[in-house]
């Protein structure tokens, strides 16, 4: 017994219809999501029963179907898709929530295999209090204007929750001229001025490989000193492993944040983190 709906589609949805409860889902689907994502596979469809149109024996396509079948086939899907554009949000909905998986899948691996890296790396300057009992990862670039700006919510954060360990993270993603500077930085660790090299880094519109050395220099670094730490193996390394886990947690862009397990892309506010961290100190720290 068909339901009134059922009865009232036009002929086309309803041989659409048919043809996808027949078992040819599989083709269906994915000329859904080639036609919602601009030619981009992404969704597997499950096993198809019996289909209602049979591939052809011989001479057929690549896809098992003679040419007849596959253009009547891209017909039908055109024709529902017209009849049924709501379909093609409903399509794109699911399939955003399938990737949106995966990502978060690929980053809780990736935070359970590089957490020491990630949160705890010795070459990594702490801001705020080493023992805090959250941390917040910030990944950054010293040429990254929105990087500027959230420098001064991190100062904020810190100096209004004397318990938050911050690391900051050297992903110098805008060339020569940043990854310079960011070696340099990391050096300056070792003189016992990161904070204050960082700082006035910070507030430069551009560093580039020629006035890195000046900015040093202004903030009472040995200069000489610095030239040779920031070639050490380590230093390089550090970056290298840096980019590599950023990407591998999907951070591309900066500023990137890392508060507990969740990764925040873009600039964030104090009371955004804030907030965050009142979260993760009320279900605890999965990671932090």
């Amino acid at each position: 017994m068909r339901d009134d709906k059922s009865a009232n589609r036009p002929a086309t949805s309803r041989t659409v219809l048919k043809f996808l409860t027949a078992g040819a889902g599989s083709v269906v689907l994915a000329g859904l999501a080639v036609f919602t994502m601009g030619g981009q596979h992404s969704l597997a469809a499950d096993k198809p029963a019996t289909p209602l149109l049979q591939p052809a024996k011989s001479g057929g396509s690549a896809a098992g179907f003679s040419s007849t079948q596959k253009a009547e086939i891209e017909k039908l899907i055109r024709s529902y898709l017209m009849e049924n554009p709501e379909n093609l949000i409903d399509m794109q909905q699911a399939l955003k929530a399938r990737m949106d998986a995966r990502k978060n899948a690929q980053r809780k691996l990736v935070l359970s295999q590089y957490k020491e890296q990630i949160f705890r790396s010795p070459t990594d300057f702490v801001f705020g209090n080493p023992k805090g009992d959250v941390t917040v990862v910030e990944y950054f670039d010293y040429n990254c204007g929105w990087c500027k700006r959230a420098f001064g919510e991190v100062q904020k954060l810190v100096k209004a929750d004397p318990n938050v360990r911050v690391v900051f993270k050297e992903f110098p993603i805008f060339g020569e001229h940043s990854e310079f500077a960011a070696r340099a930085s990391l050096a300056s660790i070792k003189q016992g001025k990161y904070m204050q090299f960082h700082a006035a880094l910070m507030k430069v519109r551009r560093v580039t490989t020629s006035n890195v050395m000046q900015i040093a220099k202004s903030v009472d670094l040995d200069v000489e000193q610095l030239r040779k730490d920031m070639d050490a193996p380590h230093i390089r390394d550090a970056i290298r492993e840096t980019n590599a886990t950023a990407r591998a947690l999907g951070i591309e862009g900066t500023p990137g944040f890392l508060i507990d397990s969740t990764v925040i892309g873009g600039f964030i506010r104090t009371n955004q983190m804030q907030s965050m961290l009142a979260d993760v100190r009320k279900n605890g720290c999965k990671m932090c």
